[in-house]
């Protein structure tokens, strides 16, 4: 009689090859999705670099740089908005073709995403015995992903390299007691002010030295400037920094801040400045408070995070692709739950909710509030409570993960780490 076929060996949780498989298949089906996130409708075409190149042509003209204005469909008018800092590293960027400078920042930014990850992933990595190159694979595509990377990109955004001088100081620096410790946040702040709230979070961490470096770096870039572009500067500082309606309509859903929370509430009309104010002071006491605690319990990255969620909440101005600050939250948040002990009743509760905010908020970045939402061009208020919800999806995660947000205490007889 013919022998009968053996059976192939069954692939169990012990194989390697079926680990490898696994592996690959969950790396290529995240991959596969990307593409759908990048698709045309979805892209914004480098817009915003667009408008940057075509001001520096204004301002290489000889008109003044802050005249320069653009139509658009949805804000009305846009203006070149940036410190003058920002402007003097934009500027020979227009002596390039256009498709050149649009390579050269796509390429950037891409760079900045793989390396920045890494950064943030590699610590948890080792920690927890991680596979290593899958654990990366699998991070850096999921922030690609997500909604703040996709409109950096797409819009032609500097962000990432204010997150990689943010990050290389806060993470490296900073811990390491560098002497430069402070110049990556100090010009960070002169090229976009957002990066200033770092300032403070330097200051009420104690680190002393690092936010005098800090405020004299962003001091010397901006006194620079002022000396190549004096009238431009003056201009700046003392009038169109304090011209919100420059930027874009407040109450517009992009706008992910307290203020444009309370814009969609009151609009058409301009929400109560008090207000606005009051929730400001609690929302950076509470804050830095928690970031301050972080770091001095040694989770650098926990501090770091919640000092970036408070400074997208109280900017006037916080477009989604301002937010990266959500993506070291999920790997705090992923830590947590690795951390945590699923054998004890108290311990494996709160995995399930970390898991459960993890999860969460990885869906609620990654889907967005303004690519697969049209919420129209005219002012509206917010008046259901669904709505609610979805125009100030971020707003609302950042407050919960500014209360939420866990710090991991170094063990007995280990150093700090971030």
């Amino acid at each position: 009689m013919p022998a009968e076929p053996v059976a192939p060996p069954a692939v169990t949780e012990d194989d390697p090859g079926g680990r490898t498989a696994r592996r690959l298949a969950t790396v290529v089906a995240l991959a596969a999705v990307l593409p759908a996130l990048y698709l045309p409708g979805r892209v914004h075409n480098f817009f915003d670099l667009k408008i940057y190149m075509r001001a520096m042509d204004w301002w290489a003209a000889g008109h003044p740089l802050y005249d320069y204005v653009q139509p658009d469909r949805v804000q009305g008018a846009l203006y070149f908005t940036y410190p003058p800092f920002a402007a003097l590293l934009l500027r020979p960027f227009a002596l390039l073709p256009l498709g050149v400078t649009v390579v050269i920042f796509t390429a950037l930014t891409v760079l900045g995403v793989v390396v920045t990850t890494r950064w943030l992933v590699t610590p948890l990595v080792d920690r927890h015995g991680l596979p290593r190159l899958f654990t990366l694979t699998v991070a850096v595509l999921l922030v690609f992903a997500v909604e703040s990377t996709r409109e950096t990109i797409t819009f032609g955004q500097i962000n990432m390299l204010l997150v990689v001088l943010i990050l290389t100081d806060l993470l490296f620096a900073v811990p390491g007691g560098r002497r430069w410790a402070g110049v990556g946040v100090g010009l960070a702040t002169a090229l976009k002010l957002f990066p200033g709230i770092f300032i403070l979070y330097l200051l009420v961490t104690r680190r002393w030295r690092a936010a005098v470096v800090a405020s004299a770096t962003a001091a010397v870039a901006t006194l620079l400037s002022a000396a190549v572009a004096p009238s431009d500067s003056w201009r700046f500082w003392t009038h169109e920094l304090w011209a919100t309606d420059r930027v874009g309509r407040t109450d517009y859903t992009g706008n992910q801040s307290l203020f444009g929370l309370l814009s969609r509430i009151t609009a058409p009309e301009k929400p109560s400045q008090l207000l606005w104010l009051l929730l400001v002071l609690a929302v950076t006491a509470f804050g830095l408070w928690r970031a301050a605690r972080a770091a001095r319990a040694g989770h650098t990255l926990a501090g770091l995070t919640l000092t970036g969620l408070v400074g997208g909440l109280v900017s006037p101005i916080t477009w989604t692709h301002h937010l990266y600050w959500f993506i070291p939250a999920v790997v705090v948040l992923v830590d947590a739950v690795l951390d945590a002990d699923p054998q004890t009743v108290p311990d494996a509760r709160r995995r399930r909710w970390l898991l459960t905010l993890a999860v969460g908020t990885s869906f609620v970045i990654i889907y967005g509030v303004v690519t697969f939402l049209d919420w129209g061009v005219a002012p509206t208020r917010t008046d259901t409570f669904g709505e609610f919800v979805a125009r100030n999806a971020y707003v609302l995660l950042s407050l919960l993960l500014l209360a939420a947000l866990p710090y991991r205490r170094p063990r007995a007889g280990q150093p700090a780490t971030r």
